[in-house]
């Protein structure tokens, strides 16, 4: 599926499909957070079973400033993750927002139009 963002400043998820995302045009085959200051870095988790707390701890610091949500790609299905996981999030008060991740790319760059301080964990399964 393609999407258009309507504000061409800020980084959005320009297609996606099974087991890639495109950010601004550019396709990504694996685990990705991109966050609505710009930044774009490799997740490193294939997998959903191997998330641990260190994976959601490392989202607080990828914006200058801890972002107000955090909305979380589980892969192709819907899949929660156990809430101790999340401690690091919920300690700081960062609202955390699960759903497959194909929902979370549409979500992420609405928020990201809006101007909101967003970060999209967004797994890649292979």
């Amino acid at each position: 599926m393609k999407l258009h963002s309507d504000t061409p400043d800020t980084q959005s998820i320009t297609a996606y499909g099974e087991g890639w995302i495109a950010v601004n045009g550019q396709r990504h085959a694996g685990s990705l957070v991109l966050a609505s200051g710009g930044q774009l870095l490799p997740w490193e988790c294939q997998r959903f079973e191997d998330l641990s707390a260190a994976h959601f701890e490392g989202l607080v610091n990828v914006m200058e400033d801890p972002p107000e949500l955090v909305v979380f790609g589980s892969g192709a299905r819907l899949r929660f993750v156990r809430p101790a996981l999340l401690q690091s999030l919920m300690a700081r008060r960062i609202g955390v927002e699960t759903m497959d991740t194909a929902a979370a790319c549409r979500t992420y760059n609405i928020l990201a139009g809006e101007g909101r301080r967003v970060v999209a964990a967004l797994l890649i399964e292979a």
